[in-house]
């Protein structure tokens, strides 16, 4: 008895040592496998992480250096420190360019941001109804969106036109004085807002569709059971579900809507009055027509500033109003 107790005391660390090697062994293998995967992942990567830092991070640190410099593309860079900035905040109001163009771009947003995101969801919201070739009906109101910017600015342009156009015949057959679109400074911006709800089928609109088809079809019903009608289901089940969509639209429209370069390039040039002078144009003249690429990168910056403090600032409002999964707000 004693022989055989021995016996298991021998044979005890042997099986000791072979279930340890057997735990190391699986360790290793993750430990394998963990870094292929790394490497496989960072091989993917590596073309589009070479394509972010020479096409993107590389230039904007560049035009960062720039912002400071004096720099007409023919001679070396000039460092000047502040004076670029000096320049345009310090001449007042009435006669900055800057300030104008900035006073124009802001009035845009505040005016095309509500429209296209307002009409954006309505849009979507017609287009989710259960009818027949409601999939026709959303290509056919996409496919607008399709259209280059350079086609849709000279559609609109003959649209508009004072003379002969689209928009001043409608409103002589319906009785209504007409208009001159493009050249009245009080109703260019007008205009360009108008002319953006040819983009309403778009990515917006896209973005919406999405949003509401996942809003979870119990919410709809619990309130049907409670009597609720279409609009009260709307505003209490519809609204809050989706609003992390409304968010993100509005800041995607807002970034958007202080880049518009396009169409006031080939409809107006800015005109009239600098009333279509918008940031991005100005930015532009600076640069690549007055050859003052310092101060073009400095006001390149200084429309960095101002969305990243308006996207700060949304997110920061969105604590109250948006809502996600559970009911709880952001």
């Amino acid at each position: 008895m004693d022989t055989t107790a021995s016996k298991g005391q021998v044979k005890r660390p042997n099986a000791t040592r072979h279930e340890e090697h057997l735990r190391v062994k699986p360790q290793r293998w993750l430990r394998k496998r963990r870094w292929r995967e790394a490497l496989e992942f960072y091989l993917l990567v590596l073309p589009w992480l070479v394509g972010f830092l020479g096409l993107t991070a590389g230039p904007m640190i560049y035009s960062l250096y720039l912002s400071f410099t004096s720099f007409d593309l023919f001679s070396p860079p000039q460092w000047v420190g502040a004076e670029n900035f000096t320049f345009f905040f310090s001449t007042p109001y009435p006669l900055s360019v800057f300030w104008k163009s900035l006073g124009v771009t802001a009035y845009f947003t505040l005016l095309s941001v509500p429209v296209n995101v307002i009409g954006s969801l309505i849009l979507a919201v017609l287009l989710n109804t259960k009818i027949r070739g409601v999939s026709a009906y959303r290509t056919l109101f996409y496919l607008p969106s399709l259209t280059p910017a350079f086609a849709s600015a000279l559609l609109w342009v003959w649209i508009f036109n004072s003379k002969f156009g689209l928009a001043n015949a409608f409103l002589h057959n319906v009785g209504l004085p007409e208009l001159r679109w493009l050249t009245d400074p009080n109703l260019v911006i007008p205009a360009f807002v108008l002319m953006g709800l040819w983009g309403l089928g778009g990515n917006t609109m896209i973005i919406f569709l999405a949003g509401l088809q996942g809003v979870p079809v119990h919410l709809y019903e619990a309130a049907e059971i409670d009597g609720a009608n279409w609009w009260r289901r709307f505003w209490a089940v519809t609204l809050p579900q989706i609003s992390p969509t409304i968010f993100f639209n509005l800041v995607l429209g807002m970034i958007g809507s202080f880049q518009v370069f396009t169409s006031a390039f080939l409809m107006t040039n800015g005109g009239p009055d600098y009333g279509t002078y918008f940031l991005v144009l100005y930015i532009y003249q600076e640069a690549f027509k007055a050859l003052h690429m310092g101060r073009g990168a400095t006001l390149a910056w200084i429309l960095f500033v101002i969305l990243l403090f308006f996207t700060l600032l949304q997110f920061w409002l969105s604590k109250r109003w948006v809502y996600y999964e559970g009911g709880e707000a952001a």
